[in-house]
């Protein structure tokens, strides 16, 4: 079922990065968003961030991928084996 729902991931990433502007214009620009190069930019950085997440997810290296955030936030790491 997750490799469905990866093939389906890359499929709308696809389309929020082709249909940016109408999606953007849905859901407003914030003031926050002009950080990241607005909501269209915003919109082109969530269809990277879908699609490399589904790419590791078909290839079995989610760990791999989210291995930076994983050290990040404190008591997510597992411990090491004894």
């Amino acid at each position: 079922m997750k490799y469905i729902f990866a093939i389906l991931g890359m499929v709308a990433s696809f389309f929020i990065i082709k249909y940016r502007e109408s999606l953007g214009q849905s859901f407003g620009e914030a003031e926050w968003m002009r950080y990241v190069g607005g909501i269209y930019g915003l919109m082109v950085l969530i269809g990277i961030l879908i699609f490399y997440w589904s790419l590791a997810t078909l290839t079995g290296t989610e760990e791999i991928f989210f291995a930076p955030i994983i050290w990040l936030i404190p008591g997510m790491s597992t411990p090491p084996p004894s």
